[in-house]
């Protein structure tokens, strides 16, 4: 599917790009094969295929929130270079 240099325009108006005249034929070649791969889509059978949001099953590979053990207050501020009553010291704002 050929996209003229108009819709091209169109689409960088919409993103707020600013193109130059090369820059509008170099996308205009690149969008127009990008909508031709896309294009085979629609010529395949996919009668009986579920729609799907992601070509694979995806499950959280998160580990589970456990409580654990947390570093003393000394411990925290051993490196900090400015503790101040027991808190990180920051210049003032």
């Amino acid at each position: 599917m050929e996209i003229s240099r108009d819709q091209v325009l169109h689409v960088a108006k919409l993103a707020r790009l600013a193109l130059t005249d090369d820059e509008v034929e170099r996308f205009r070649g690149q969008l127009s094969a990008i909508l031709e791969a896309v294009g085979k889509v629609s010529k395949l059978d996919l009668e009986g295929v579920p729609p799907t949001s992601h070509p694979r099953d995806l499950v959280n590979v998160l580990a589970e929130d456990e409580p654990r053990p947390c570093l003393s207050r000394e411990e925290a501020l051993a490196n900090a270079p400015d503790p101040e009553g027991g808190f990180f010291g920051v210049p003032p704002v």
